[in-house]
């Protein structure tokens, strides 16, 4: 092992990892094994996160990409992301039992874009085409919204005088790219109405905040989470934007590059949303293999928050007398 350089430095970003959605989701498809036995089926991925996905699979969870895969009559579970209200009515019309994980934050939205719809308002949702809580939420007003990706899309639109505007978000996004895009908007159409509050989740908020404090002046920033999860893609641009050096992601430990440590004396880690801490604990490790001295938690704010199971399974949790 290499002796520890007194010039060298390891911050850890805090908060970092689960939050209360993405708990939420991973206990409701744990306890629904428990409770109904394997196996349990899942629409798309539980969370954005393979490690998560394989550790349920090996429980008896089929994560599955639409309902026709699902047999008559079997269980399903909808992830944390969110579907449109034509999924709810496919499930039913199928005979399917199902477990509606999508995380409050975003039902929140879905309740926005259905507000707002309702009062005639062309809604101008802020995310990624493709994305599946943009695609349920677009689900829940599909005449009344348009996707905004980027500041340069806000110029090529147009509505007829007197449209009554709104602005929605996908709850991932970075927070300061998504106000960037809300400012082009506001300039372009002053008549542009706020949700009742902000959209971006305050779990989002928090872990960008803290990957902020600790990327300035840092040599290398490693995010832990996987391609496909939109948040923990975010961390990277933002350690970038607030000075990191370079800044890659990371599914585990086995992805870290020995070059990326290459004259580099300080590093920050982070992990995404639905990142289980035994990841982050990995990476740490082979830090501290190569020299670098046990981390420092740099603690920008405190999260207790904690949101109950889905009301459908708190039900068959107390019928067979088991805890909800």
């Amino acid at each position: 092992m290499p002796a520890l350089s007194a010039d060298r430095d390891l911050l850890l970003a805090a908060p970092r990892g689960y939050c209360a959605g993405v708990d939420r989701a991973v206990i409701t498809v744990e306890k629904a094994l428990d409770l109904y036995g394997a196996p349990v089926y899942v629409r798309k991925q539980i969370v954005h996160n393979k490690h998560v996905v394989q550790t349920l699979e090996h429980r008896g969870a089929v994560f599955v990409e639409e309902l026709d895969e699902v047999p008559t009559g079997a269980t399903v579970v909808f992830s944390a992301h969110g579907v449109s209200p034509a999924v709810h009515e496919d499930a039913e019309a199928r005979g399917l039992k199902t477990i509606d994980a999508t995380c409050p934050l975003v039902t929140k939205v879905h309740h926005e874009a259905k507000r707002f719809a309702r009062e005639d308002y062309r809604i101008l949702l802020i995310g990624h085409a493709g994305h599946e809580e943009v695609e349920g939420t677009h689900g829940e007003a599909p005449e009344a919204i348009t996707l905004v990706e980027t500041v340069a899309d806000v110029e090529a639109l147009s509505f007829p005088e007197g449209t009554k505007l709104s602005w929605l978000s996908q709850t991932t996004l970075s927070v300061d790219e998504t106000m960037a895009i809300v400012d082009a908007l506001r300039e372009k159409f002053p008549q542009l109405e706020d949700p009742p509050s902000d959209d971006i989740c305050y779990a989002t908020q928090n872990r960008q905040l803290a990957v902020k404090e600790i990327s300035e002046g840092a040599d290398l920033m490693i995010v832990v989470g996987s391609a496909n999860s939109s948040n923990s893609v975010r961390l990277v641009e933002v350690a970038l934007e607030a000075g990191a050096k370079a800044s890659y992601r990371v599914d585990d430990v086995s992805e870290i590059r020995e070059e990326w440590l290459e004259g580099v004396d300080k590093v920050g880690v982070t992990s995404g949303a639905s990142v289980p801490e035994e990841l982050v604990e990995g990476v740490l490790a082979f830090l501290n293999e190569r020299g670098f001295p046990t981390a420092t938690a740099v603690h920008t704010a405190e999260e207790s928050l904690i949101f109950a199971l889905p009301p459908e399974l708190r039900r068959d949790l107390r019928k067979a007398g088991q805890p909800s």
